[in-house]
């Protein structure tokens, strides 16, 4: 289906930065830039490199992961690269925007905010080990929890809506793509159900790997992770993956983008678009589930954008708090922006 016309048819810090100058003015011309907003190359002198990772498991898991990457792109970069840690989806955002992190792996949401407020822009999108440029959200229980075998019967989705009141439930992160903005539009949204007043508990567990956690341990009924993230958890505690069952698939999403500021250099930004559509190695991409990268540009998160857009529509259909004409003006504004996504 048309993906615009689907959604028509819908009609809908705490931080911590890292205390480190990245940048030193060689020239008294140091802030010039060419006509693109790009800086030219003889501008800025850049002596380190904070390269953004996204919360989706502990720091503990992310570091074996990253730092063999990391060495990676120095090598060819030919400047250190240090991978920047948060706890929160917001952080890396944020950091971007303030200039502590020049280049990030995000998610489709949170690129498409870090687009809007940090001057990213995406060039590379991951691509899967079975060569596809997608990935999925999941509903998850745990296999013990009396409700799983009745909600595998019904329809994941199905029983949730149909349960809620009874029901104990954990997000992801409000940033992210398939740990909220996906399940939110296609499980909650679409039935004109606010997750805020439907559930017995709600809450937002911060990342992908603390959500199945949260299952695992029976510590909520179910909640959101995405499929690359359950596919890492096999590696960083099956013991734990064991006790746990898919209850709900979505719809594919687009794989994750790679961004850059776009004030950063131009001969940087070629060798980090040289190095992400060459690099292969498989000893060091397996561990994050994928063969390569491959180029990109900021439309391939378009369909992440209508999303955001739907949800919001659906959403202020629901809110008590305005009378009609509201939102009526409200929904203009949103379908409004639906036709500017070219």
């Amino acid at each position: 289906m048309n993906r615009r016309l689907f959604i028509q048819q819908a009609s809908l810090f705490t931080m911590t930065l890292a205390s480190a100058n990245i940048f030193a003015a060689c020239t008294s011309d140091s802030n010039t830039s060419n006509n693109s907003g790009t800086n030219n190359s003889s501008a800025v002198a850049i002596k380190e490199i904070n390269f953004g990772v996204l919360s989706t498991e502990s720091q503990a898991n992310q570091r074996p992961l990253w730092e063999p990457f990391a060495a990676a792109m120095s090598e060819e970069i030919g400047i250190p690269i240090k991978p920047f840690y948060v706890t929160q989806y917001a952080a890396v955002i944020e950091a971007m925007r303030f200039g502590k992190v020049q280049v990030a792996w995000l998610g489709g949401k949170s690129y498409i905010e870090a687009a809007k407020v940090a001057d990213a822009e995406a060039f590379a999108q991951v691509v899967s080990e079975d060569g596809t440029k997608g990935y999925y959200s999941h509903l998850i229980a745990n296999k013990e929890n009396p409700i799983t075998a009745e909600a595998i019967a019904a329809g994941g989705d199905k029983y949730l809506i149909k349960n809620a009141a009874n029901l104990t439930f954990a997000f992801n992160d409000p940033n992210s793509t398939s740990g909220f903005l996906v399940p939110s539009y296609y499980v909650f949204a679409q039935n004109n159900i606010d997750p805020k007043k439907a559930f017995k508990r709600l809450i937002f567990a911060g990342n992908h790997e603390a959500c199945a956690l949260a299952v695992a341990n029976q510590q909520v009924d179910v909640a959101t992770v995405s499929s690359e993230a359950l596919s890492r958890l096999e590696s960083t505690n099956p013991q734990a993956r064991q006790k746990i069952e898919i209850i709900w698939t979505s719809p594919l999403i687009p794989s994750d983008p790679i961004a850059y500021r776009r004030d950063l250099p131009t001969d940087i930004k070629n060798k980090f678009q040289n190095f992400f559509y060459n690099y292969k190695d498989a000893k060091v991409l397996a561990p994050f589930k994928i063969s390569s990268f491959v180029q990109a540009e900021d439309k391939n998160w378009h369909t992440i954008r209508e999303l955001e857009i739907g949800r919001k529509i659906q959403e202020t259909k629901n809110q008590e708090n305005l009378s009609e004409q509201e939102k009526q003006q409200k929904i203009a504004e949103l379908n409004q922006q639906l036709q500017e996504i070219q």
